[in-house]
């Protein structure tokens, strides 16, 4: 499914459309709610995200809440709330809104994630239905870590859950993706990566 490199032409929201929607035009809502998109990480709507018990059975070790909050918009955890059933915890405070800004929390986010990962464990990134701002920085750890064109991240995330992120999210990763494609970054994929797409 690799496709070998980033790829020429810079990146659209249209296109990513086209390949979250299968060319329909329609995005879909998740049917689950929460869907593992790569090994151990997790993609969550509220409900998940607020069951405790839940999360533990499932071994999440790392809950990234990318909609942290106390509006009907946003799911209201908190950190203490995971303290106690010893699951790390990282909230951001977005809006699923166009010109809200993502791109300033990549970075971060990646870095929670793969911390997760890194020590053995299991990561949930949530937000309110689990489809826009959460898919986002799922998309972005894809690139950051992973080194997957935006492109190849997004097949392979909607490959495993329904996601729509809004135009304005995909915007800030086809930014994010030509930045990096300037620089080399999708050069060195690394061999584990190639062979999960491969079983997609």
């Amino acid at each position: 499914m690799a496709t070998g490199g980033a790829d020429d032409k810079p990146c659209t929201p249209e296109e990513l459309l086209n390949i979250i929607t299968c060319q329909s035009g329609i995005c879909m809502l998740p049917t689950d709610a929460y869907n593992e998109v790569f090994p151990n990480i997790y993609i969550g709507e509220e409900s998940i995200a607020k069951n405790r018990t839940g999360l533990k059975k499932l071994g999440v070790t790392h809950l990234l809440n990318a909609a942290q909050g106390k509006t009907n918009f946003h799911v209201n955890i908190n950190f203490e709330m995971f303290k106690r059933v010893d699951i790390s915890y990282y909230g951001i405070e977005a809006m699923d809104q166009m010109n809200f800004q993502l791109t300033p929390f990549f970075d971060k986010s990646a870095e929670f994630i793969q911390k997760g990962i890194d020590s053995g464990g299991k990561v949930m990134v949530n937000c309110k239905v689990g489809g826009s701002r959460s898919a986002t920085l799922v998309l972005a750890y894809l690139m950051i870590k992973h080194h997957l064109t935006i492109q190849d991240a997004t097949r392979l995330v909607r490959s495993k859950r329904e996601i729509c992120p809004n135009d304005g999210f995909l915007q800030q990763l086809c930014d994010l993706n030509e930045k990096m494609n300037k620089t080399g970054h999708f050069d060195h994929k690394p061999e584990e990566i190639s062979k999960t797409e491969e079983n997609v």
